[in-house]
């Protein structure tokens, strides 16, 4: 980035290799929608090169970037809440390589039953089950289970306290738990499901 700062155009091009399908990747999990997730990214980026001169390497690169896309998505989610272009229809991941829902999905611990499904059902039921979670809690989870961030980058990327990152984790394991628990159980499909509420 120091480098993008003196005018390096092939820097530039490093950091959108390095971080443009995880950015992509997080923010289609946020604004429930590919297309207009990489919209979004190109205006994160933009937003990063526009920064280039004032950027200080402080805080981690990939930290800054999130804080970013955080206020890019947390805009473009407020613009559609009040459109009411409510979105809740489940998209299949379209990434290759890691695939962070599959790894949610399987993880084993005491927190979901042992039964087996196919992969993709599941990654299906756990990304209709991100959309239920309210804004900040779905972009707290992303970034520790996609990004692998501590809560003390996810803190500095939301604006909060770790103390407040650790609770809104907690809450939103709770939730996840509370909405895939009827599917694990009963095998009762979320389209059988009352319908979230657009997040807030």
């Amino acid at each position: 980035m120091l480098e993008v700062g003196e005018g390096s155009g092939k820097a530039f091009e490093e950091l959108v290799l390095r971080y443009q399908a995880r950015l992509v990747m997080v923010l289609e999990h946020l604004v429930g929608n590919r297309d207009q997730a990489e919209d979004l990214a190109q205006e994160v980026f933009l937003r990063v090169y526009r920064a280039r001169k004032s950027y200080l390497p402080g805080a981690k690169f990939s930290t800054w970037l999130f804080t970013i896309a955080n206020n890019v998505a947390s805009s473009a989610l407020r613009t559609k809440i009040r459109r009411r272009e409510v979105n809740l229809e489940l998209q299949p991941s379209d990434t290759v390589g890691f695939r962070p829902l599959d790894a949610m999905a399987q993880a084993p611990s005491g927190q979901m039953p042992t039964r087996q499904f196919d992969k993709a059902e599941m990654r299906d039921i756990v990304q209709w089950a991100l959309q239920t979670l309210n804004e900040r809690q779905r972009m707290a989870v992303l970034l520790n289970k996609f990004e692998g961030m501590s809560y003390a980058d996810i803190a500095e990327t939301m604006g909060l306290s770790a103390k407040a990152i650790k609770s809104l984790l907690s809450r939103a394991r709770l939730n996840l738990r509370e909405v895939i628990a009827p599917y694990l159980d009963r095998g009762e499909h979320p389209n059988n499901v009352k319908s979230p509420l657009p997040p807030r």
